[in-house]
């Protein structure tokens, strides 16, 4: 029997103990995050899956894992053997996972929910799509707590102060921001559970989960109450001091929820979509709940002046580090043993040379041949290709700086490539074009814009099953909200200040991949007797590899955008590039 196995039987054995006929796992912790610290990696301990996003479904007999197409193949390597299917989400037809424990349990069936780790939408969802086949969602413990040996603790790593000259305004600034959004939706309250919220609230990270520079802790803020609920040794002294001079008073962690079980007849604002089921619980009874989309992560995507200046000067040293990567990695493949997971580290090593730097802002992802057609592949050094001078390279990283956040993906030849290629690639080019020329009026969706970078694509028969844009965060998650661009609606408007991916991409199942993402903020355009309307404008330098490129199939305007952005990256990082690397630059940005 395999550790996986072994895992599912100890679970059933405590699901007996509770009368439980199935367990549901979010996969993620309290606070909602993507990303998660040892304790809370609870998927990849009960399935083995390793990806950042699913949820498993443990029943009497049967185990399912659901993830999206970003990580079926990874998915379906690491289930073999285990006794869990892979259900695959976002595609055609998809069954979730409330909709597979409807069709497949029975009447008066009792499915059990670890509440701290299921958002208020979720546990919803999942009571009402259940309620309908009499089945009951029963809130339980956190069973995995009982058998999984040597459970890692939360991490206790130091807190540290963003000075306010990255941060754009101080504490005490964001909490009076922060108030006037409060009565504007007639709430006196913030409940804070989100750990990029409370960095940014505070002007404060950390870094106890890998590639975020967050912190474990809960917020409760008002007009005149500031209240940071965090574990006391993550904090010196002197911070302590400093928070407390600025009107925020810190408590332990631990006491949260004995804390909101206190409150009484205040009105609370909180997010269904992000805040756990428990919060809600402890608060609901005896106040007045708001809900809407988060406050303060519409507060925290609007970056403000001081933001975007971090982050143009951090695509600079990105820049500079990426153009040095390209260099090795043209003089060494064929001359030497490189593999994906070297060439991963040569470009952590390559951004830690540049100022600012914090680290990456998340595991490379560098995909040979057909690795790069698996869309978050993860290698180590036992199953990394070698990359040989022939075919094409794609790499998606990242690095976090005190004064911004980077994620670029870019596509290389190393060698001869096909006709094949080059139109698969072309046509992912002018997605990404289409939508950093958007122009669109106020009010528009994600959705709206996502046509425009899979229009070419489409128009061949052709296309990428994950999103198009994430939101970025300023030295914090790579990945944020609330808005998204992609197919699937979100309720939340682009607007001026949000910084975002825009990542058109092809995949060739067994052959290769292909990505080319910039990060771009979006601007106020102008102003006419239609409305207010807005637009894009490019952050990342960063050479776009032009020997790929079909030049036939590209529209003049596709051609002028190319050649003028290219002149600007070779402006803008011949400052801070050495003087050996300025013909290298140039051959990369000539015009086509």
């Amino acid at each position: 029997m395999s550790k996986i196995q072994q895992r599912l039987s100890a679970l059933r054995n405590e699901m007996q103990k509770l009368n439980l006929d199935a367990v549901y796992i979010s996969g993620t912790d309290p606070h909602s995050s993507e990303y998660l610290p040892e304790r809370w990696q609870t998927r990849a301990f009960i399935s083995g899956f390793t990806g950042s996003y699913g949820m498993v479904v443990v029943a009497k007999t049967d185990a399912g894992l659901w993830t999206d197409s970003r990580y079926f193949l990874q998915a379906e390597d690491q289930l073999k053997g285990t006794g869990i299917k892979l259900h695959k989400l976002r595609v055609p037809d998809a069954t979730s996972p409330e909709e597979w424990m409807q069709q497949n349990l029975e009447e008066d069936s009792r499915v059990g929910v670890d509440s701290q780790t299921v958002s208020v939408a979720g546990f919803r969802n999942l009571r009402k799509t259940l309620r309908e086949e009499n089945i009951h969602v029963i809130e339980i413990p956190d069973l995995l707590d009982v058998i999984w040996e040597d459970r890692p603790v939360n991490p206790s790593n130091p807190v540290f102060e963003l000075d306010v000259k990255y941060a754009g305004f101080s504490r005490k600034e964001k909490q009076q921001i922060v108030t006037e959004k409060l009565k504007s939706n007639k709430a006196e309250f913030h409940i804070v559970s989100m750990l990029d919220e409370l960095a940014w609230l505070h002007n404060l990270r950390g870094s106890d989960i890998n590639f975020n520079p967050v912190f474990t802790g809960f917020g409760w803020v008002g007009e005149n109450e500031n209240i940071l609920f965090v574990d006391g040794e993550k904090l010196s002294d002197e911070l302590t001091r400093k928070l407390e001079n600025d009107g925020v008073e810190v408590r332990d962690y631990n006491s949260f929820y004995s804390f909101l079980t206190q409150i009484e007849g205040k009105s609370i604002f909180l997010d269904p979509a992000t805040t756990n089921y428990s919060i809600y619980s402890s608060v609901c009874r005896n106040n007045e709940i708001i809900e809407g989309s988060s406050l303060i992560a519409h507060l925290k995507a609007r970056k403000n002046l001081a933001e975007i200046k971090g982050i143009r000067q951090a695509m600079k040293n990105d820049g500079v580090a990426l153009v040095e990567f390209h260099h090795w990695l043209k003089s060494s493949v064929g001359k030497e043993v490189v593999t994906e997971y070297t060439a991963g580290r040569k470009l952590a090593e390559f951004r830690s040379m540049q100022n600012n730097f914090k680290g990456e802002s998340f595991a490379p992802i560098v995909g040979y041949k057909n690795h790069g057609a698996i869309v978050h592949l993860s290698v180590d050094k036992e199953n990394a290709l070698k990359i040989e001078p022939e075919g094409i390279l794609l790499f998606d990283s990242g690095g976090q700086y005190l004064d911004g956040t980077t994620d670029i993906t870019r596509t290389v030849a190393l060698g001869k490539v096909t006709k094949q290629q080059k139109k698969d690639y072309t046509l992912v080019l002018k997605g990404m074009i289409a939508l950093m020329g958007a122009v669109f009026p106020k009010g528009t969706k994600g959705c709206h814009l996502d046509i425009l970078a899979r229009k070419p694509l489409w128009e061949n028969g052709m296309n990428y099953g994950h999103g198009t844009g994430h939101g970025v965060g300023h030295f914090l998650n790579v990945h944020e909200g609330p808005f998204a661009i992609r197919q699937e609606y979100n309720e939340n408007s682009i607007e001026p200040g949000m910084v975002m991916s825009n990542e058109p991409a092809f995949y060739r199942e067994g052959e290769y991949g292909i990505r080319t993402e910039n990060m771009m903020v979006c601007v106020e355009k102008e102003t006419t007797s239609f409305g207010q309307f807005y637009g894009f404008e490019t952050l990342t330098l960063c050479p776009i590899d032009t020997t790929l490129i079909d030049k036939d199939l590209l529209y003049a305007n596709e051609i002028d955008w190319l050649n003028s952005y290219h002149k600007k990256v070779n402006t803008e990082l011949k400052a801070g590039l050495r003087k050996e690397l300025h013909s290298f630059l140039d051959e990369l940005t000539r015009e086509i």
